[in-house]
Parts: C-alpha cells; sequence; structure tokens
C-alpha cells in the first residue's frame, strides 16, 4: 500500500506534531508535566499512525490505521480544550484547534473512501 507521492495528510500530521512539540515545551516551562506527557502523546500519535498507513499490509489495516488516529485526534482535541478551558494552563494556540479539525476531515474522507473501495471490489 506505500505511495511516496505527496501525501496531504502525512504533510498536515507532520506539522501538526511539531505544533504539539512547541505548545509542549510552553507546558513544560510552566511545569504542567502530567499534561505535557499525555498532550504529546496523543498529539504525535495521530501522525505516527497516518505515517504507519502507508506501510499497511492490507486495506483493512490501512483503514485499521487510520481509525486509530482519528481517536488519537478525538483524544487530542479534548485535552487542549482543557488546557484551553482551564484557568491553570496556558492558552492553547487556535491554530492546534483549527488544524485538528481539517485533518479530523480528512481522516474520515480516507476511511470512508477506503471502505466504500472495498465494498465495491
Amino acid at each position: 500500500m506505500r505511495n511516496d507521492k505527496d501525501n496531504i495528510i502525512v504533510k498536515k500530521t507532520s506539522d501538526f506534531a511539531l505544533q504539539i512539540i512547541d505548545y509542549s515545551e510552553k507546558l513544560k516551562s510552566v511545569k504542567k508535566y502530567e499534561m505535557t506527557s499525555q498532550l504529546f502523546r496523543s498529539g504525535l500519535s495521530v501522525g505516527a499512525n497516518s505515517w504507519e498507513a502507508k506501510n499497511a499490509e492490507s486495506t483493512t489495516d490501512f483503514i485499521h490505521k487510520f481509525k486509530i488516529a482519528a481517536k488519537e485526534a478525538d483524544e487530542t482535541r479534548y485535552k487542549i480544550e482543557l488546557c484551553k478551558t482551564s484557568r491553570h494552563y496556558p492558552d492553547s494556540p487556535e491554530t492546534l484547534f483549527s488544524e485538528l479539525k481539517s485533518i479530523s476531515l480528512i481522516v474520515s474522507k480516507i476511511i470512508g473512501a477506503s471502505k466504500r473501495n472495498t465494498l465495491s471490489n
């Protein structure tokens, strides 16, 4: 299933991971270590699973990896929302929300299209 062409979702999730790293450093600087760790893991997992999907062994495996990416995106969104609304955390950059929304839409489209292609074959 390897596709070495420009891959928009891999690019977007890699860029998002870099934003998560930057925000995690901000959290670490104010000694919010537990949230830093949690947000770092889920935020980077979105991209890691998208990356792994490039080497999926089957369409089922490809869909599975993107389903995990979708779940990690939801978990990340929840944690960012907590940071944003808590008076104890520095505000999260608004770009995290917009990027995550865009990524989630693309991931949903990939899952849906892959399922449709599987059913039509």
